[in-house]
Protein backbone atom coordinates (compact mmCIF):
# COMPACT_ATOMS: atom_id res chain seq x y z
CA UNK A 1 0.00 0.00 0.00
CA UNK A 2 1.58 3.64 -0.92
CA UNK A 3 1.01 5.98 1.56
CA UNK A 4 -0.13 9.50 -0.05
CA UNK A 5 -0.38 13.08 1.71
CA UNK A 6 -2.77 15.72 0.56
CA UNK A 7 -3.42 19.58 1.37
CA UNK A 8 -6.19 20.87 2.74
CA UNK A 9 -5.84 24.75 1.39
CA UNK A 10 -8.07 27.26 2.28
CA UNK A 11 -8.63 30.79 1.18
CA UNK A 12 -11.99 32.19 1.96
CA UNK A 13 -14.52 29.41 1.16
CA UNK A 14 -12.63 28.04 -1.39
CA UNK A 15 -9.73 25.53 -1.44
CA UNK A 16 -6.53 24.78 -4.16
CA UNK A 17 -6.87 21.75 -6.81
CA UNK A 18 -4.89 21.00 -8.99
CA UNK A 19 -5.50 19.06 -12.05
CA UNK A 20 -3.21 15.91 -13.24
CA UNK A 21 -0.99 16.44 -16.08
CA UNK A 22 -2.43 14.09 -18.97
CA UNK A 23 0.77 11.52 -19.02
CA UNK A 24 0.36 10.51 -15.43
CA UNK A 25 -2.00 8.36 -14.26
CA UNK A 26 -5.84 9.76 -14.02
CA UNK A 27 -4.32 12.74 -16.64
CA UNK A 28 -6.29 15.37 -16.00
CA UNK A 29 -8.23 14.41 -13.40
CA UNK A 30 -8.22 17.00 -9.98
CA UNK A 31 -6.96 16.37 -7.02
CA UNK A 32 -5.75 17.99 -3.95
CA UNK A 33 -1.91 18.70 -4.01
CA UNK A 34 0.63 16.17 -2.51
CA UNK A 35 1.74 13.26 -3.27
CA UNK A 36 3.77 10.16 -2.27
CA UNK A 37 5.80 9.70 1.39
CA UNK A 38 8.94 8.60 0.79
CA UNK A 39 11.01 6.65 3.21
CA UNK A 40 12.34 8.07 6.42
CA UNK A 41 9.68 11.27 6.15
CA UNK A 42 6.95 11.80 8.32
CA UNK A 43 3.86 13.10 6.32
CA UNK A 44 4.00 16.58 7.30
CA UNK A 45 7.56 16.16 5.95
CA UNK A 46 6.45 14.71 2.74
CA UNK A 47 3.43 17.45 1.95
CA UNK A 48 5.98 20.26 2.82
CA UNK A 49 8.14 18.37 0.00
CA UNK A 50 5.58 17.81 -2.17
CA UNK A 51 4.13 21.43 -2.06
CA UNK A 52 7.53 22.69 -2.51
CA UNK A 53 8.16 20.56 -5.88
CA UNK A 54 4.50 20.93 -7.57
CA UNK A 55 3.33 24.47 -6.45
CA UNK A 56 6.48 26.21 -5.15
CA UNK A 57 5.27 27.38 -2.25
CA UNK A 58 6.58 26.85 1.39
CA UNK A 59 3.89 26.03 3.86
CA UNK A 60 3.05 25.19 7.41
CA UNK A 61 1.18 22.06 7.43
CA UNK A 62 -1.35 21.61 10.51
CA UNK A 63 -3.71 18.65 11.67
CA UNK A 64 -4.61 15.77 10.10
CA UNK A 65 -8.45 16.64 8.53
CA UNK A 66 -9.21 13.05 6.88
CA UNK A 67 -8.08 9.71 5.65
CA UNK A 68 -9.47 7.24 3.01
CA UNK A 69 -7.57 4.16 1.88
CA UNK A 70 -8.58 3.53 -1.58
CA UNK A 71 -7.65 0.63 -4.00
CA UNK A 72 -7.11 1.72 -7.82
CA UNK A 73 -6.72 -0.63 -10.59
CA UNK A 74 -2.84 0.39 -10.56
CA UNK A 75 -2.50 0.90 -7.11
CA UNK A 76 -3.85 1.23 -3.26
CA UNK A 77 -3.21 4.38 -1.43
CA UNK A 78 -3.95 5.20 1.68
CA UNK A 79 -4.47 9.37 1.62
CA UNK A 80 -3.98 11.40 4.36
CA UNK A 81 -5.88 15.16 4.06
CA UNK A 82 -3.59 17.48 5.57
CA UNK A 83 -4.74 20.79 6.65
CA UNK A 84 -1.85 23.60 5.31
CA UNK A 85 -1.32 27.33 4.81
CA UNK A 86 0.94 28.83 2.39
CA UNK A 87 3.70 30.92 4.35
CA UNK A 88 5.70 31.72 1.34
CA UNK A 89 5.47 32.03 -2.44
CA UNK A 90 2.53 32.23 -4.72
CA UNK A 91 0.85 28.76 -5.87
CA UNK A 92 2.15 27.79 -9.45
CA UNK A 93 1.34 24.97 -11.76
CA UNK A 94 5.24 23.69 -12.29
CA UNK A 95 3.87 19.94 -12.56
CA UNK A 96 -0.15 20.46 -13.32
CA UNK A 97 -2.10 20.57 -16.30
CA UNK A 98 -3.78 23.43 -14.08
CA UNK A 99 -4.55 24.93 -10.79
CA UNK A 100 -7.13 26.71 -9.12
CA UNK A 101 -9.15 28.09 -6.31
CA UNK A 102 -12.61 26.51 -6.15
CA UNK A 103 -15.54 26.06 -3.95
CA UNK A 104 -16.82 22.81 -2.44
CA UNK A 105 -19.73 23.64 -5.08
CA UNK A 106 -17.54 24.53 -7.30
CA UNK A 107 -15.96 21.41 -7.54
CA UNK A 108 -18.90 18.85 -7.96
CA UNK A 109 -18.51 19.99 -11.19
CA UNK A 110 -15.13 18.89 -12.14
CA UNK A 111 -13.72 15.54 -12.66
CA UNK A 112 -11.72 14.42 -9.70
CA UNK A 113 -9.89 11.47 -8.59
CA UNK A 114 -11.99 9.29 -6.82
CA UNK A 115 -10.43 8.74 -3.63
CA UNK A 116 -10.36 12.82 -3.22
CA UNK A 117 -13.91 12.77 -4.27
CA UNK A 118 -14.54 11.02 -1.00
CA UNK A 119 -12.66 13.90 0.71
CA UNK A 120 -15.00 16.46 -0.92
CA UNK A 121 -18.05 14.67 0.21
CA UNK A 122 -16.17 14.64 3.51
CA UNK A 123 -15.50 18.30 3.45
CA UNK A 124 -19.06 18.71 2.80
CA UNK A 125 -20.10 17.61 5.92
CA UNK A 126 -17.47 19.36 8.09
CA UNK A 127 -18.00 23.19 6.47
Amino acid sequence: MMEVVAALIRRGDAFLACQRPAHKARGLQWEFAGGKVEPGETKAQALARELREELGVEVAVGAPVTEVTYRYPDVTVRLTLLSAAVTAGTPQKLEHADIRWMTLTEARDYSFCPADRIFLERLEALW
